[in-house]
């Protein structure tokens, strides 16, 4: 049975694909300046701070007395746990083509956890997406060699990813109702972290741009098109989308950096697409 899309649901994932995809190049603009931790520091009180606004503007900047300890665990494993530990694996040795694949697994944990009945076409198009990105990402695991560190603060960057988007579907809040909360949560676990890392805050024009596309089309546009995304349709297919930014980060690391994308690269971008025609059939 085929799955059909409305146009305005194919437009905002269109939005969420591109613009968590340009994180990665943004974020290596930025720690060229500054370090991991500052510049998530820096991403997350920037969202806070408008989030904050807007819910100043709509009359509410916190949900609903009840529901604040779900909301406050969501934040914890979505912009804690998975941030934090994302960036942890990578200072352990994991580079982040091995990264992106790990997490890659994330649509097929959320398909065991959240449906009893899945076929086998489904699972095919999911494996088949998984393996378009490890061809996009094929330099990033050749050779690949970490420790039991890194591999353990990935699992959980996995672990809070999957958790986070498996309880935010559950919320029938609107996004800004939560999501300041639950930055706020998270912020407070980078805190705790940020004094155990490297620490450097740059001043430079490039760290501090990077910071703000970071901080607001991504942490706030970009979150919130996940979260009515989340909200309005299938959560496997929702987290499924994400197969596609790492192929998506490799086009636009050739057509902004100059840095080419190989032939395998491009096939597997077509096996990713392939894959996901396949699973959403």
């Amino acid at each position: 049975m085929s799955t059909r899309f409305p146009v305005g649901t194919i437009v905002l994932t269109s939005i969420f694909v591109l613009l968590w995809s340009s994180g990665a190049i943004v974020s290596e603009i930025g720690l060229q300046y500054g370090s991991p931790f500052a510049l998530l520091l820096l991403r997350y009180g920037l969202a806070l701070g408008v989030l904050l606004l807007i819910g100043l503007r709509r009359g509410r900047v916190l949900p609903v007395r009840a529901s604040i300890p779900r909301v406050m665990v969501t934040g914890l494993a979505m912009a804690g746990v998975y941030s934090s530990c994302y960036l942890l694996a990578m200072e352990h040795g994991l580079r982040p083509g091995m990264l992106a694949t790990l997490l890659g697994i994330q649509p097929l944990l959320t398909l065991a956890i959240t449906e009893r009945r899945f076929s086998p076409r489904r699972i095919a198009g999911l494996l088949c997406a998984l393996a378009g990105v490890a061809m996009v990402v094929r330099d990033g695991l050749a050779g690949a060699q970490f420790g039991a560190l890194g591999l353990i603060f990935a699992l959980l960057a996995l672990a809070g990813i999957t958790a986070g988007t498996i309880w935010q579907k559950r919320e029938t809040q609107a996004p800004w109702e939560v999501l300041p909360l639950q930055y706020a949560t998270g912020l407070a676990v980078i805190l705790a972290i940020a004094p155990f890392e490297p620490f450097h805050l740059s001043y430079a024009p490039a760290f501090l741009l990077s910071a703000l596309w970071l901080g607001l089309p991504i942490s706030v546009g970009a979150s919130l098109a996940l979260y009515r995304l989340i909200a309005s349709g299938n959560l496997v297919n929702v987290t499924s989308t994400l197969y596609l930014v790492p192929g998506v980060t490799a086009v636009m690391d050739w057509l902004w950096l100059g840095h080419p994308l190989a032939p395998l690269g491009w096939a597997g971008l077509a096996a990713t697409i392939a894959g996901l025609a396949l699973s959403f059939g």
